[in-house]
């Protein structure tokens, strides 16, 4: 039978990244492509023991079907945990729990978005994000990004022009795939334009926890008092993925309606991960898990940053990330990206073209996503070593 897709279909597109993932069964392919956190940050014992105890003392609160938007205890400690720093979450907010960040990504996208409409976007961004949003239809208008935040002229003209965008997506915390932080004076500039010009913004932040070097920053959301930023934190990165869990912060209204698209969507988020992880939230010390994390993050993160300059000096370079996972480096000029990628995974090694996060991911760019949190120190040196001997190959033919 041939099946008759939506329209919304024709803009959806495979992740580069997690065809490249397919290929991971073979033990000898390194890994530079994905951004998996690193296996020994996983809380493991603390899961396992409030799994356990939550178990014995409620198993039927545990197994049961829970309210869509969310587990009651959690979203209070949700709100303890992000404005652990300075007030980010408002009295005034509400809180929904949903099935990581990505899926406050695609309720925001539905919520606001008719096919056809504009969504600005960061650019290069999280083509996960792309995806969701083009999904819905909506048309992405990319803003350039340099390493202190979005281009704020580039970004006025955007929101500015018609038709207006229905949302502004951004990381302001180590951005995906760049690693560039947003400065604390363009965040208020962002948080002011989105309020000249009526355009929310939708400030992704799973990897704020995760700074390995300079001065935190507060939030867009911190400065937020008119409901325009909608704030995405997740846990996936501080605790684990597998438990799928993130929050959205936001005005009520946008907030009551997420729950109206949820329970369409999966009723309700994991309740043994919510439960388990509001026990974590609430009687471990989190400040020394995250301290811990930030120094395996600083070690892994360094020891790349050593690696590419010993082995890569003069032909390679990127911008020193402050945190999250990734090293965004770029090729000389005269080497196609795409051929080195191809080269680079024919040797064992996988990384992504910096193409795969352009609004036209077949305009081809000379740049790469090289990801710290994953491999371990031997499989840096490795992988280092053959973009190495790439390189030499691809500018030096014999």
């Amino acid at each position: 039978m041939e099946y008759r897709y939506s329209n919304k279909t024709l803009g959806m597109r495979p992740s580069i990244i997690r065809e490249l993932l397919k290929q991971m069964s073979d033990p000898q392919l390194i890994s530079f492509a994905g951004g998996n956190p690193a296996a020994d940050s996983f809380p493991i014992r603390d899961i396992r023991a409030f799994s356990d105890q939550l178990l014995a003392s409620d198993p039927v609160g545990m197994l049961q079907y829970s309210v869509t938007e969310g587990y009651g205890p959690l979203r209070t400690a949700c709100r303890a945990f992000a404005n652990r720093q300075w007030p980010v979450v408002k009295d005034s907010d509400e809180v929904i729990i949903t099935s990581g960040s990505q899926q406050v990504i695609e309720f925001t996208a539905k919520l606001l978005c008719n096919e056809g409409d504009v969504v600005a976007v960061e650019e290069p961004a999280f083509l996960g994000a792309y995806n969701s949003m083009r999904g819905f239809g909506a048309v992405l208008r990319g803003v350039p990004l340099q390493p202190d935040g979005v281009d704020l002229a580039a970004l006025e003209a955007v929101f500015a022009a018609e038709p207006k965008p229905k949302f502004f997506y951004c990381i302001p915390n180590f951005q995906n795939p760049t690693g560039y932080t947003t400065s604390l004076a363009k965040r208020k500039a962002i948080y002011r334009l989105a309020v000249k010009y009526g355009v929310p913004v939708l400030e992704d932040d799973p990897y704020g926890a995760l700074r390995i070097s300079g001065e935190d920053v507060p939030p867009i959301k911190h400065f937020d008092e008119e409901g325009a930023v909608i704030y995405a934190g997740s846990f996936s990165k501080i605790l684990c993925p597998g438990m799928r869990l993130a929050f959205c912060a936001g005005q009520p209204d946008l907030i009551t309606k997420m729950v109206t698209a949820k329970q369409g969507s999966d009723v309700h988020t994991n309740v043994w991960a919510q439960r388990v992880c509001e026990r974590m939230l609430t009687q471990t010390d989190m400040s020394a898990h995250i301290a811990r994390l930030q120094a395996i993050y600083r070690e892994k993160a360094n020891h790349m940053m050593d690696r590419l300059d010993e082995e890569l000096a003069g032909a390679v370079t990127y911008v020193r990330p402050e945190g999250g996972m990734f090293i965004w480096a770029k090729l000389p000029d005269e080497v196609p990206a795409g051929e080195f990628v191809r080269r680079c995974l024919e040797k064992k090694l996988a990384v992504v073209p910096g193409s795969a996060f352009y609004t036209d991911s077949t305009v081809e760019q000379p740049f790469l996503r090289l990801n710290f949190s994953t491999p371990t120190t031997e499989q840096i040196d490795r992988g280092v070593a053959i973009m190495a001997e790439v390189l030499a190959e691809m500018t030096n033919p014999q």
